[in-house]
């Protein structure tokens, strides 16, 4: 555990000095430490070929959330739509968290475990989450979404990524809430900055798009971070919001920005609901 413990200090501190990502930090360390890197770092398991042979194309992933903005349909646990982007699909996967095992057998031909075994073996442990994506898209002919399910889950039980953690290693956290109002009204309480101040009223935001009444995007002046929000309509007179809160600098971050998000959006519905 001190050994390890000593090893992510060490990474940590290159990225400081590289500005790379915790992932690609640990693999220059790792390449550099040669075969005593196991040693030093416990996650590190031996590079052998994977013996198993190409899986048959998996079933569709499941139907994607009628918005079409990929922040919400993380939010909300559904995956991005299809022909969204690698990093869409990461930060989905991301924001999903809980990787349902039933699921994962039904959609890929395998529980979790058996694919991380397979990675395990692979080496993973010392490649980029965009390698380790790739392979069970192009090599196990998974599909995207679900490949990056898979890849993130063995990030985090393999002690190279903290949940709500991205591959770059920053941090992203979401919040909903349903507002017995149209859709519209929702919207407005973002994009009107007068109405805004008053359930936000310490924040300030500076917008970067704003298409009403489906999506607003600003930057976060308190410290450069980012809100992507998403607005789907739940008939005439009710809505959802789906805040994503994204380049948060680390967990204790995510935390606190989740806590707040909660509050903020507990008062909003208050606000347009009385």
């Amino acid at each position: 555990m001190t050994r390890q413990k000593s090893f992510k200090t060490r990474v940590r501190t290159r990225m400081t000095k590289t500005g790379e990502s915790y992932t690609t930090a640990r693999r220059q360390l790792l390449e550099k430490s040669g075969p005593s890197a196991t040693a030093t770092d416990p996650a590190t398991p031996a590079t052998t070929p994977d013996p198993t042979p190409t899986m048959p194309a998996p079933a569709a992933s499941p139907a994607a959330s009628p918005a079409t903005s990929p922040g919400f349909t993380a939010s909300m646990g559904a995956p991005a739509p299809p022909g969204a982007t690698d990093s869409a699909l990461e930060a989905a996967a991301v924001r999903a968290q809980q990787l349902p095992e039933e699921a994962v057998r039904e959609r890929t031909g395998r529980p979790a475990d058996e694919w991380f075994a397979l990675l395990d073996a692979w080496g993973a442990a010392v490649r980029t989450h965009t390698e380790i994506a790739h392979r069970l898209v192009e090599v196990h002919q998974v599909d995207g979404w679900w490949a990056q399910s898979i890849t993130v889950a063995y990030e985090q039980s393999r002690g190279l990524r903290a949940p709500g953690q991205k591959a770059d290693g920053s941090f992203s956290i979401g919040a909903t809430k349903t507002v017995a109002v149209p859709v519209e009204r929702l919207f407005a309480a973002f994009d009107d900055s007068a109405l805004r101040r008053q359930w936000l009223p310490d924040a300030t935001v500076r917008v970067r798009t704003s298409t009403a009444p489906k999506s607003f995007r600003a930057d976060w002046a308190e410290d450069g971070t980012r809100i992507v929000v998403a607005f789907v309509p739940k008939g005439e007179a009710k809505a959802q919001v789906a805040v994503e809160h994204t380049r948060l600098p680390d967990g204790e971050a995510g935390a606190r920005m989740k806590a707040y998000w909660r509050e903020r959006l507990a008062e909003l519905k208050r606000l347009l609901e009385s």
